[in-house]
């Protein structure tokens, strides 16, 4: 037996708290409901969380998120064949082709044989199986329904795998063509512009200014080559550097919710995000609470991390899910608080939030889409303007030469 404490919810509104030992969480959750109250959160007193050689090992180990959708999506079907766990997982050690994910294989299968369950193994590589993964399938064994959760979490990391893609595809192409005029522009400056400078310089042509500047920088660049690409390599270094740390990451996230353009898909990917993972956790029947916190974790904008924070709080209290969401509609669209305020008075939040989130995804789909149609005039229109440039600087004083000839 498990001692766990719990907060629940009486049919006039009053909530109460309490602590109840019980084999798992869902004896506990039966016998709540069966009073008629509302389970707020259920958690394990117990356990306390400790460090391992494998968790520590389990930092260095990269796995791609097709491995992790892949490992998901068979497992459950080989577990719905009748295979066991410590046999399905044996099967898929033996046909991956990842090594890392191979050993954690290997080390599933001994902590199951040991007696652990799938999701208290999954604890010891917590950067392969973030806490959505192992609080999906946490759920799937409590309420029986391994199978479905498993399938639930393989579902989940398609779309946010998907999500991803989609927003790193658009960005590519202008990244691709922005890199490319950068690398010909300082091949222009380093081996062009110096033999048309010296051919002005022996005839004495006047030069307009367009043409100095464009000198001048291939002067500097030429003479302080090193220094400009160690000075390159450190701007670039210090950017990645105050990114990752808490004031430069929120400059960011605050940049990237007020650019014109980034700006729509940038909320309404954090909604789709928001959306679908509540949507998923509650579908596989974790505690509301515990599935706010690990939305909360899953966000990578702070902004929205700090509104999931919020929103834990006044939950617990008894507050509405909706009623935190439609206080800030700078950030979700007032459709999702109307959505999620439906699904809370008809019971159904989770069909709800998941219809939200196959809406706000193939809004994405559609921006990104538009996104791509408005960049590349854009940039055709930058790399006319550089091009002219170039030529009235280098060769308008050409022509001239033929005058003085």
């Amino acid at each position: 037996m498990t001692l766990f404490s719990f907060k629940a919810i009486r049919k006039d509104g009053e909530s109460y708290e309490g602590t109840m030992e019980a084999s798992t969480k869902n004896v506990i959750h039966e016998k709540i409901s069966k009073d008629g109250d509302t389970i707020i959160y259920v958690r394990e007193m117990a356990k306390r969380p400790s460090l391992s050689f494998r968790s520590f090992e389990s930092f260095f180990m990269k796995v791609k998120m097709s491995d992790k959708i892949v490992f998901a999506r068979n497992l459950a079907s080989m577990v719905e064949a009748g295979l066991s766990l410590s046999r399905a997982l044996s099967v898929l050690e033996r046909q991956t082709k990842n090594k890392q994910m191979e050993k954690i294989l290997q080390s599933l299968i001994e902590s199951i044989n040991k007696g652990e369950p799938l999701s208290e193994a999954m604890k010891h590589f917590p950067s392969i199986f973030p806490a959505l993964f192992v609080s999906m399938v946490r759920a799937g064994e409590e309420s029986g329904n391994l199978v479905e959760s498993l399938r639930g979490v393989a579902s989940q990391l398609e779309k946010t795998y998907t999500l991803t893609r989609r927003i790193q595809g658009a960005m590519i192409y202008p990244a691709i063509i922005l890199a490319l005029m950068f690398v010909i522009a300082i091949l222009m400056l380093v081996y062009v512009v110096p033999t048309l400078a010296k051919t002005f310089l022996e005839l004495g042509v006047e030069l307009p200014l367009s043409t100095r500047i464009l000198i001048s920088a291939s002067n500097f660049l030429s003479q302080n080559f090193i220094f400009v690409v160690l000075g390159f390599v450190a701007t670039v270094s210090g950017f990645m550097f105050v990114a990752r740390t808490k004031k430069g990451k929120r400059t960011i996230d605050f940049a990237l919710l007020r650019l014109p353009l980034v700006s729509p898909i940038v909320k309404e990917v954090n909604s789709a995000r928001t959306t679908r993972t509540l949507s998923s956790l509650l579908l596989a029947g974790v505690d509301l609470i515990i599935a706010i916190r690990i939305t909360g974790e899953v966000l990578q904008n702070s902004f929205y991390k700090d509104v999931l924070k919020q929103m834990e709080i006044r939950v617990e209290k008894g507050e509405s899910i909706s009623s935190v969401i439609s206080e800030h509609v700078d950030l979700y669209p007032v459709f999702v608080s109307e959505m999620t305020n439906v699904g809370e008075e008809t019971g159904k939040l989770s069909e709800m939030l998941m219809g939200v989130a196959t809406f706000y995804e193939n809004e994405v789909e559609q921006q990104t889409r538009d996104l791509s149609t408005i960049v590349e005039p854009v940039l055709m229109i930058i790399i006319g303007i550089a091009v002219g440039f170039f030529v009235l600087s280098m060769i308008g004083p050409t022509y001239s030469l033929v005058d003085i000839l």
